[in-house]
């Protein structure tokens, strides 16, 4: 090799191996820069949550100093006896000027911050209502005058974050109040509380990074369920005496459930959803609407009527101006009721499938006719479910959740969404002979044409004429009695059985209306029937596992109706409720905790 070929491959080579150096460098720089990001990131995080936080605290403290003021110069000697009062009764006493504002508003704050101390269902005390106190004055307008009452933190309130459990929402006030809590103040409630939730809203389980897990008031070792978990605990232990939740998939019927309080979904645009806010903004296959939750029917009813008025109509003209037909209510005619206790390849807990046949042994008493009802095409229902909810894989989902931490209690369905489809599809071929509903779990996937959405719907309208025209019809039926998902699970139980939901997103699907009453109490003999689920599949002793250790959680039942027949179905929830009731009282304090209706909170 000549001189001048030396000199060029020489310099080739000196070149390739700076070439190599360079691009090493580059990498390990981008490297360092992705490093420094995600640390500067999960800085950002934690400080956005710190700050969160500490605004909570504050909301406490600044409540507290106003508690203690109050008590200084108004001694609370009728502290036990506001607590007690039903919501229909308090208004009546508010009405009266038996009772003031101020002192039922200060006992309920007291109580809320005792209950919050021990649950952690508290997001924060809205300090505009110790203004709005100030000037509520003596005309009492409004069917809920100096009412305090809790709000789910997802509805949007003015100057105020609505996080839904995410960081990227905190530091993003509201610009107005939605459109139920202006009714709400119009009638003269005043809120005064903001409760916690599930991240991102789609879990039943209650805890997110920023707030924190929130207990069951009946028992610390369980959740409160969700996604209004907060609410139901802080109405469930005696904290307020009338909430607000929101229900996609059971969201305020299933922490009623477990809270041992009534929950209600309405029917979706029976209420107005303006202002309540959703990390799945568009998504309209599977309807979310905001309900009440309280101690009793009365409370829901009466919350109804309030909200039903011509000025939600006004701020929302989507809603119809239908109003609340009180005589339907108050009717007891006999009914005609289709009932199940358990739903085809869906697990069941032994405590929820007897209170569906205690419930029934009574209203059969009662003299209501019971016609047994199976549900149909379920399993067809919930892969609708699945696919209309998350119709883009999940993909919304976990977009929403870039720049949070996770919650514990998402991280199995973080993981099924983050699947590739292919891999998505492969597990569910193997799974669906053994699990039907968690093998149709897996398959979401996005629409690739529109097409794909009209086709879904087309199939969603067949079920629902199927379900309710045809069975309800040739059956003559006027509401259903049915389990809902209970009782109580441990910690961390939730997102690992989403086989569970069909019990109460069905509705949500079909667009019926649906509540929750609490009936009964686990006894040692439904602890010991859970053996049963040994038997079953894999998901079967998943559910033992979430439910086992709940002897004297509460047990309710679930009634339905068709869409816009919703004083019907409260008409129907009140009349579980009487009978339970009176047969509580018949069997004097039943020991056995077979009958049950309400704790005794105080």
């Amino acid at each position: 090799m000549g001189f001048l070929e030396q000199f060029v491959h020489n310099g080739r080579a000196l070149l390739g191996h700076r070439s190599k150096a360079i691009l090493l460098s580059g990498a390990a720089c981008f490297g360092a820069v992705l490093l420094v990001q995600r640390v500067n990131s999960r800085r950002e995080q934690k400080k956005r949550i710190l700050e969160a936080q500490r605004r909570r605290e504050k909301s406490f403290q600044v409540a507290e100093r106003a508690l203690l003021e109050y008590k200084q110069s108004h001694p609370m000697t009728n502290a036990l006896y506001i607590l007690s009062l039903s919501l229909s009764e308090l208004t009546k006493q508010l009405q009266e000027s038996a009772l003031s504002p101020e002192e039922v508003f200060y006992t309920y704050l007291e109580k809320t911050l005792d209950v919050h101390q021990k649950l952690n269902c508290c997001t924060e005390i809205i300090l505009d209502s110790f203004e709005q106190l100030k000037t509520i004055g003596s005309c009492k307008r409004g069917i809920l005058y100096g009412v305090p009452l809790s709000l789910k933190e997802n509805l949007l309130l003015k100057n105020h974050d609505s996080s839904c459990g995410v960081v990227k929402y905190l530091n993003q006030p509201a610009d107005d109040d939605c459109v139920l809590v202006k009714v709400l103040k119009e009638q003269g409630a005043i809120p005064f509380v903001r409760t916690n939730f599930p991240q991102a809203l789609l879990n039943y389980d209650c805890s997110n990074p920023i707030y924190g897990q929130t207990l069951n008031p009946h028992n610390l070792q369980k959740t409160a369920g969700g996604s209004s978990g907060g609410e139901a605990a802080l109405i469930g232990a005696g904290g307020s005496v009338i909430g607000i939740g929101t229900d996609i998939g059971g969201s305020a019927r299933i922490p009623a459930s477990f809270c041992a309080i009534c929950g209600f979904k309405p029917t979706a645009g029976r209420l107005s959803s303006k202002g309540c806010k959703s990390i799945f903004r568009g998504q309209k296959t599977v309807l979310s609407t905001p309900g009440p939750m309280a101690r009793d029917v009365d409370s829901l009813a009466l919350f109804m009527k309030a909200e039903i008025c011509e000025q939600m109509v006004f701020l929302d003209p989507t809603t119809p101006l239908l109003p609340f037909d009180e005589g339907l209510y108050q009717s007891r005619n006999s009914l005609r009721i289709g009932y199940f206790d358990c739903i085809e390849q869906t697990p069941t807990s032994p405590s929820m499938t007897r209170g569906v046949q205690e419930v029934k042994a009574l209203l059969e008493q009662a003299g209501h006719t019971l016609v047994p009802f199976t549900p149909v095409r379920i399993l067809d229902m919930a892969e609708l479910m699945s696919k209309g909810a998350l119709a883009d894989g999940g993909a919304t989902f976990l977009q929403q959740l870039e720049g949070s931490p996770v919650d514990p209690v998402l991280h199995a369905q973080v993981a099924m969404y983050r699947l590739p489809i292919c891999l998505r599809k492969v597990l569910a071929f193997i799974l669906k002979p053994f699990v039907s509903f968690p093998s149709i779990m897996l398959i979401y996937h996005s629409f690739r044409s529109a097409a794909g959405v009209w086709k879904l719907h087309a199939s969603i309208e067949v079920i629902f004429m199927r379900f309710s025209v045809s069975q309800w019809r040739r059956l003559n039926l006027d509401v259903v009695l049915c389990p809902i998902i209970g009782p109580a699970f441990n910690f961390c139980y939730c997102g690992k059985l989403m086989s569970m939901v069909p019990h109460s997103m069905t509705y949500n699907l079909l667009n019926f209306c649906a509540g929750v009453v609490p009936v009964s109490t686990v006894t040692e003999e439904d602890e010991r029937n859970l053996c049963h689920l040994d038997k079953g599949g894999w998901f079967n002793r998943v559910l033992k596992k979430a439910i086992t250790g709940g002897v004297g959680l509460p047990v309710a039942v679930q009634c339905v109706a068709l869409p816009w027949h919703d004083e019907l179905c409260l008409r129907f929830m009140k009349e579980v409720e009487e009978l339970v009731k009176k047969a509580r009282k018949d069997e004097g304090a039943n020991a056995n905790g077979k009958v049950y209706l309400i704790y005794d909170f105080h």
